[in-house]
């Protein structure tokens, strides 16, 4: 049973981490920056054997031949406690590597590889006591470098990968923070947004009016457009999200914004740590206050699992709806050409 469960059990202590003292952030005394034209310097890219080639059973990745590309921005996987912590992770740390390719890359990245080629740059990424500290002009800065190396690797990709093809911009929570900034910086009026198929910005709010041209998603088959949500247990609020009713939701059952219950029969399939199992009909959706609302969800272990937040799952949960979704919309986009 225990290798059934979700990272949620595994991770479910991050949101009750204490914030911990970090030193003064000192510009150019961190990790040295990353080195885009290295393939070491990327977690995933096409051509090459990587986690984001893995695929669920029934359903096998189709990167040789899709006509799309996927930039895919990863989460935090830089939380440890030590006392040799800095801001930003050092992208020479393999054992950090290493958990991030057998975590992000393996369980959220892979969603994509039925629908387009898959880049997942290495950044610096922000400690996860960023969020948590009082230290906020030193937290600022250290969110403003890995934004920086991302927006790097989404430059060297364009000049030296892209050759035109449309592009899918995926990410999840900093990553959706980061990927958020990217749209605004190089798609949102820009020309590269007739290329844009969609993004999938899961894990960090995302308001309706924080882009002058790039609207929320609001049919499965719509292009040029974003999705955002964050998963909860059903009952769940949140005075932030109640407060700024801009905020958008999608629910990956039945890609809409509005608060239409989805059922679990709509629910094409979640995956587990095991990874190769496909789990369909475990849970239903709606969005609420700006939240998507579940009920628990119902799988082998799913007994012990007792918080209400479901953050570390909100691409797993969804897995086949968002992959089947990716591969819907690009298709589209290209029928509309």
């Amino acid at each position: 049973m225990q290798k059934s469960l979700f990272f949620l059990i595994a991770f479910s202590g991050l949101t009750g981490c204490a914030a911990v003292q970090l030193g003064s952030f000192e510009e150019g005394s961190g990790p040295a920056p990353p080195d885009y034209s290295n393939p070491s310097s990327w977690a995933a890219l096409p051509g090459r054997s990587d986690e984001a080639d893995l695929f669920p059973e029934g359903s096998p990745e189709n990167q040789a031949n899709a006509p799309a590309d996927v930039f895919f921005i990863h989460p935090t996987t830089y939380v440890k406690k030590n006392r040799d912590i800095q801001w930003n992770a050092s992208l020479d740390d393999e054992k950090l590597n290493r958990k991030t390719d057998e975590s992000t890359i393996r369980y959220q990245a892979s969603v994509f590889n039925l629908a387009g080629r898959v880049y997942a740059p290495r950044y610096r990424q922000a400690h996860y006591q960023a969020y948590l500290s009082k230290q906020r002009e030193d937290a600022a800065k250290a969110f403003a470098l890995a934004y920086d190396d991302v927006r790097q690797a989404f430059e060297y990709y364009l000049q030296h990968h892209n050759q035109g093809r449309p592009i899918l911009i995926a990410a999840h929570s900093q990553g959706a923070q980061h990927g958020r900034r990217l749209l605004k910086d190089y798609v949102d009026g820009k020309p590269l947004q007739s290329k844009l198929v969609a993004a999938y910005l899961a894990g960090m709010p995302v308001s309706r009016v924080l882009y002058q041209t790039l609207p929320p998603c609001i049919t499965p088959e719509q292009t040029g457009c974003f999705c955002t949500w964050r998963t909860y247990r059903k009952g769940y609020s949140s005075r932030y999200y109640q407060q700024d009713s801009s905020i958008v939701s999608t629910n990956p059952l039945n890609w809409r914004i509005d608060t239409v219950y989805a059922p679990k029969n709509l629910h094409q399939g979640a995956i587990l740590r095991s990874f190769i199992r496909v789990h369909p009909q475990t849970n239903d959706a709606q969005n609420r206050q700006g939240l998507l609302w579940v009920s628990k969800p119902k799988f082998p272990g799913s007994f012990l699992i007792f918080r209400k937040n479901y953050h570390i799952a909100d691409y797993n949960l969804f897995y086949m709806n968002v992959r089947e979704n990716a591969l819907l919309r690009v298709n589209q986009f290209h029928e509309k050409e």
